[in-house]
């Protein structure tokens, strides 16, 4: 998928005026899930900003949501993706992940259910969220759409080499949900270094360093415009490969969505 680098993760946004704000500033990726409880608020919030003056178009904004552990039975997918989209006011969803592969998940009878909505015409493309590497094999091989994207925790205290090295050898995005640690970038000594030397945000630096990572995109959550703003623009922000390898080193053990 071509996703910009930087999209809105709504998770605990109970709004519409920062969806409809991040897209008047210029996101063009909304990342939602059922299990949010949010889908109509992102649904109030894209219509608004749809409806805005200089707005962009529906076909520019690519609008994503999860199906939870408890949708994934081969009978429950396709209604569930239904009531997602009418949630969001949509006509078809743009990226439709299995959330966990937990629950009624099973590779044999959820995924072909997905392909199925692809054929009809109700999702755009088909993801995955915090699968493990041989899970992402067979979601491969038994799917007929391609695998458009993998969504994972990463930021600087926690992600998974392995896992981008997957993706660039199968050809789908990442996905990189929490890019600041919960805010926890601000506590970082190298991030906080890196950060001092190009007068920016920890936040900024986070950023920047993630989607820096082929072939990484990311969805920080925030509310303000002047906060979504500065995501978006931190995105430009230029890092040399000593300031990378800094961030690299330091641990990755914090891991703040475990299973």
């Amino acid at each position: 998928m071509d996703l910009p680098p930087v999209g809105l993760g709504t998770m605990g946004i109970e709004d519409p005026d920062p969806v409809a704000t991040a897209l008047s500033v210029g996101y063009r990726h909304l990342d939602t899930a059922r299990i949010y409880d949010n889908e109509g608020v992102v649904g109030e919030g894209l219509a608004a900003g749809l409806a805005a003056s200089d707005s962009p178009s529906r076909e520019d904004v690519t609008v994503a949501t999860k199906l939870w552990i408890d949708d994934l039975a081969q009978a429950e997918v396709g209604p569930a993706a239904r009531e997602s989209a009418d949630r969001l006011g949509v006509e078809r969803l743009d990226l439709l992940y299995v959330h966990r592969p937990r629950g009624d998940y099973d590779p044999e009878a959820t995924l072909p259910a997905l392909d199925r909505l692809v054929e009809r015409g109700l999702v755009r493309n088909v993801g995955v969220s915090n699968f493990e590497i041989e899970q992402l094999d067979r979601a491969i091989d038994v799917l007929d759409a391609p695998l458009a994207a993998h969504q994972t925790e990463l930021h600087p205290l926690f992600y998974k080499p392995a896992l981008l090295e997957h993706a660039r050898e199968h050809g789908y995005t990442v996905v990189a949900y929490s890019p600041l640690a919960g805010g926890r970038v601000r506590e970082i000594d190298a991030v906080v270094a890196v950060a001092e030397a190009h007068d920016a945000a920890p936040e900024a630096v986070a950023i920047a360093w993630a989607t820096g990572k082929e072939p990484v995109v990311t969805i920080p959550k925030a509310s303000s415009a002047d906060h979504l703003r500065a995501n978006l623009a931190a995105a430009e922000l230029e890092l040399s490969s000593e300031e990378i390898a800094a961030i690299d080193a330091v641990g990755r053990e914090e891991e703040l969505f475990p299973e």
